[in-house]
This record gives C-alpha cells, structure tokens and sequence, in this order.
C-alpha cells in the first residue's frame, strides 16, 4: 500500500464484499526496503516498520501468525507471535527480483523450520 509518505508491506482478505488489510509488516528488509533516514530529508520512509504491531491476526476464528519475506528468517518478529500461541502461521514470500540465487529456498525452509519448531501448520506462498 503505497501513499506520498513510503509504503506498507501487507496481507489482505479480499472477497466479493470487499477487501481489508489483516496485517502490516513489521520489518522490512533494512537499508533496500526499510529506509527510515529518508524522511529526516523529506524523501519518504521507503517501507514502514510496524515492529510492535500485530503479530496475531484473526481469520474467521483462526489465530494466524503471519510472516512476510523477510520476517521468516530472524528471530523477533516469530517469538513475538509465538508468545500470541497462534493457530497457524501463514509464511508469504516475493522472490520474482531473486534470480538464480536460493533465497525463496531458504525462506521456504525457515518458515518450515518455524513451524516444525513450535509445532504449528505452515501455508507457505512464494512467488518466483
């Protein structure tokens, strides 16, 4: 979701009825995504880190713990909606700028390690 002040990073339901952002990010890939400094010049912020910021969503009664790219792979942002004691914990991932590297692999097995870990369900969409 973009405004003239930078971005956020989202997970959205939408439906016939319409749509609402369930959740934004809490950390962006720092220095490329995230890029704070930016606004102290009038730039923008680049993304926006919502650090304390749902680490739980509800989706129809389910206790979701949803990671976006980068948040599957540190630790912060998995404890946080952990200590929540989610259902479910939904990893998405945008890997089509990654190219012949292995990053959406090792997205993919962190999130499973994640889930393996805590003991949880993993839905896991990445894109490539």
């Amino acid at each position: 979701m973009v405004d003239q002040d930078g971005y956020d990073n989202v997970m959205m339901r939408i439906s016939a009825e319409g749509s609402e952002v369930l959740y934004r990010q809490r950390m962006p890939v720092p220095v490329s995504m995230w890029q704070p400094w930016l606004a102290w010049v009038g730039q923008g912020s680049g993304a926006r880190a919502h650090v304390f910021a749902n680490p739980v969503v509800d989706v129809a009664g389910v206790k979701v713990a949803p990671l976006i790219c980068y948040e599957q792979l540190i630790v912060w942002p998995v404890l946080q909606s952990m200590l929540r004691r989610p259902d479910v914990i939904v990893a998405t991932g945008n890997g089509w700028w990654t190219g012949d590297t292995n990053i959406l692999a090792i997205e993919k097995a962190s999130a499973q390690a994640w889930a393996s870990l805590f003991g949880l369900p993993l839905v896991l969409a990445l894109n490539s």
